[in-house]
């Protein structure tokens, strides 16, 4: 893909896998961030989840800082901050102390769901309906980033007068909208949520307002991609996602498991139909199968940018498809 000016990044949750820990999941996440740097990634992104067996990126600025502080020069952020789970405030605060320990290299990604079920949102003390309220609380947010103005009572201290990236998060219509309004950069879910995808980032583009912050409309999309030495080997690889997303279906812990042969006697019709859904823009195979499957990609979206997210049981093989597809840029 000689040419091209697609910028690449990388988004982790800190999977754990069958057999693994939480310790092992943050060891391998410091492994993929230095080594997706050496190789001229952009972006290092972890996303708030909550109540997920297998999942381990709950305490996301906290994983950040620890990121930022194992990488030199990749950036460090947030693919993305839940905001209505928390104070605006709070989240300046965090983020402010983040671009003071590590100036230039933070990212501010937002999103309005809960990272998890109805019983995650009462125990984080979410109010009904709080996702309607996104809008107020990002506003909120963004003033205590910005300039600390005379007789403020209230001030994010770290966090005023911070020049952190914000970016709005969604796989929906409503966060691209949100984020034209704002002429701010929108990231859309394209790793689990593919369906709205080209309507969102339409949206997005038509009504585009430019800002203080961004003169024009600038799209990620996060995209699952698996590449390995054969196409076989890559949908060998895969299993591993599919039967994650299955037992997500059924409500079930979501470890990362083995790969397996063949899904072949895992899942009913429906299940596997949900699956394949989920996984609908997912580009696996091998370097050549890649290649091709992003160039027709990037024809259909015109992104600015792919956050690339890379399941597997095994940290080898993660690396190893980051490192073919970097290749290929």
């Amino acid at each position: 893909m000689t040419g091209s000016k697609t910028v690449l990044s990388v988004l982790d949750l800190a999977g754990v896998r069958e057999g693994g820990s939480v310790a092992e999941s943050f060891s391998n996440t410091v492994k993929l961030a230095q080594a997706v740097e050496k190789w001229g990634y952009q972006r290092f992104w972890l996303a708030e989840h909550h109540n997920m067996p297998g999942i381990a990126s709950a305490a996301t600025s906290i994983l950040i800082g620890h990121v930022a502080g194992s990488t030199k020069t990749i950036r460090v952020g947030s693919g993305g901050i839940m905001l209505p789970n928390h104070a605006p405030l709070v989240i300046a605060e965090q983020f402010g102390t983040l671009e003071a320990l590590y100036p230039g290299r933070i990212d501010l990604g937002l999103g309005r769901a809960v990272g998890g079920d109805a019983f995650t949102a009462q125990a984080l003390g979410r109010i009904p309906n709080a996702g309607d309220h996104f809008p107020e609380l990002l506003k909120e947010l963004m003033r205590y980033l910005g300039p600390v103005s005379a007789g403020q009572r209230v001030r994010a201290v770290p966090g005023g007068d911070c020049k952190i990236p914000l970016w709005l998060l969604g796989s929906s219509t409503f966060s691209a909208q949100l984020a034209a309004s704002l002429g701010l950069p929108f990231a859309f879910a394209g790793q689990f949520a593919p369906q709205m995808l080209q309507q969102a980032i339409g949206l997005y583009r038509e009504y585009f307002h430019p800002s203080v912050l961004l003169e024009r409309p600038y799209v990620m999309v996060g995209l699952p991609v698996l590449a390995a030495d054969k196409d076989a080997e890559a949908e060998r690889l895969a299993t591993s996602a599919q039967q994650r997303i299955l037992r997500l279906i059924r409500g079930q812990p979501i470890f990362t498991p083995p790969p397996v042969a063949t899904m072949d006697g895992l899942w009913n019709p429906g299940e596997r139909q949900a699956v394949e859904a989920h996984l609908g823009a997912a580009v696996i195979g091998s370097s050549s199968t890649v290649e091709r499957k992003l160039k027709e990609f990037l024809r259909f979206t015109q992104a600015d940018e792919l956050m690339l997210y890379s399941d597997c049981y095994r940290l080898a093989d993660r690396l190893h498809s980051y490192e073919i597809v970097a290749g290929l840029f």
